[in-house]
């Protein structure tokens, strides 16, 4: 009997997935655990792997965004006969009630990143007004890009035929249908009277890039926690000249090099035993006291920003510090990282200082309460007792969650961290 695939969600804020590559094609045979395709989420990419043994049948999405739940391919017994039309009315699971689009109605006032030729070069047959009224665009199966496209083309999404999964209409039939020759009769929806002018730029004056899984993800997130967590920052600059010169004796013995990040990270997640409300998390109807210290360490990838895990960070040494960060930021680059490596944090710090950035403030990443931000270390006149003298500087902000933490827990939080990291020697104690 044929075994329906779909989409499975493979992250805990996966809303779809984006198919790189089928590394089988249909008519091969598949073992249990064996690597269908390469599935980029918004977090990573990752390996589908097949849960049935049988002969692929049938592949519904050839590469391209799918929802969750929704079916990319067909595993049934060698040999056996498949009629893809037979997915016609295939319903999706429960837990996908988010297949259907509800932000078409919307999308006129969306700023959508499509690499399309420009209109006013593709000859298209205009069919009259009344033909495009008797439609409801929002009961037509149809991704969010397919529809945006249709909607920046002038094009009738309603006209369209769709080629995907239950005749769902994908990026490819709007293409076809823009690029189609004026022989074709295509409907375009008129510009009613209250339409804003959009003016169009000349050719190449621009290149459009379409919004990657990961920073949609991103987007929504950040704008979620900026806007809804009340955040207020503090700034403390910290004299890192002994724990610069403590770090060179360290690695002198060290099997791994030790950072100036790792110290930060253990400095802060040692402070953070010490002020159980930096360590704190909002969850609306209660504040949830985390005892384990885990670390969250912002690592700049080509699409955006992951966030790995530290473990337990305030019991481990630095060594072991500094060798999980450096093995995690490697994996997160290759996009090779598991979910539950990038889920969990109870604290997280972003470190901008290699970039010779001084300061600035981060957004709180959530659940977590707040969030360091780190800047460069540079080489200041300081007045140390009554004398004028050159010292490595720091300047850290610290972002709060205003629900959860008062503005004397976050000073009091920054006093300890920078007490830890101007006598080392207390990251021993």
């Amino acid at each position: 009997m044929a075994e329906i695939i779909r989409m499975p969600r493979l992250s805990d804020t996966m809303e779809e997935g984006n198919i790189v590559a089928w590394l089988k094609k249909v008519g091969d045979k598949v073992a249990v655990g064996e690597v269908l395709a390469e599935v980029e989420t918004d977090k990573a990419t990752m390996e589908l792997e097949s849960f049935y043994e049988g002969e692929l049948l049938h592949i519904g999405v050839a590469s391209g965004a799918v929802p969750v739940d929704s079916v990319i391919a067909v595993i049934g017994e060698v040999g056996e006969k498949f009629d893809p039309a037979s997915l016609n009315g295939t319903p999706a699971k429960a837990a996908a009630p988010k297949a259907e689009i509800t932000a078409a109605p919307a999308v006129q006032k969306a700023e959508v990143a499509v690499s399309q030729p420009v209109m006013a070069a593709v000859p298209i047959a205009v069919a009259p007004v009344e033909a495009v009224q008797t439609h409801d665009t929002d009961r037509i199966l149809a991704s969010p890009l397919a529809r945006a496209m249709a909607a920046q083309a002038g094009l009738d999404i309603a006209a369209v035929k769709g080629s995907g999964d239950e005749g769902r209409i994908i990026k490819r039939d709007v293409e076809a249908a823009i690029t189609a020759p004026a022989a074709t009769p295509i409907a375009v929806a008129q510009p009613t009277a209250t339409a804003p002018k959009v003016a169009v730029a000349a050719a190449g004056d621009y290149e459009d890039t379409p919004v990657s899984s990961m920073r949609k993800v991103i987007a929504r997130r950040l704008s979620e926690s900026m806007f809804s967590a009340p955040h207020f920052y503090l700034t403390m600059e910290i004299n890192m000249g002994k724990v610069t010169d403590w770090r060179k004796q360290m690695n002198e013995l060290s099997p791994t090099k030790i950072s100036f990040n790792d110290l930060v990270l253990k400095a802060a997640a040692m402070s953070l035993r010490e002020h159980a409300a930096i360590n704190s998390s909002w969850f609306g109807d209660f504040i949830r006291h985390n005892k384990s210290i885990n670390m969250g360490v912002a690592v700049a990838i080509g699409e955006g920003l992951v966030v790995p895990v530290v473990r337990n960070a305030d019991m481990k040494s630095l060594s072991q510090i500094a060798s999980e960060v450096r093995d995690l930021a490697t994996r997160a680059k290759d996009r090779k990282l598991g979910a539950d490596e990038m889920t969990g944090n109870t604290f997280t710090i972003s470190n901008l200082g290699m970039f010779g950035i001084e300061e600035f403030t981060a957004i709180i990443n959530p659940p977590d309460a707040c969030i360091l931000a780190i800047g460069a270390i540079i080489e200041k006149v300081i007045a140390e007792n009554g004398e004028m003298k050159i010292a490595p500087m720091m300047k850290v902000t610290l972002s709060c969650d205003h629900r959860v933490v008062d503005g004397a827990s976050g000073a009091a939080f920054l006093q300890t961290l920078k007490g830890k990291l101007e006598e080392p020697m207390r990251l021993l104690v």
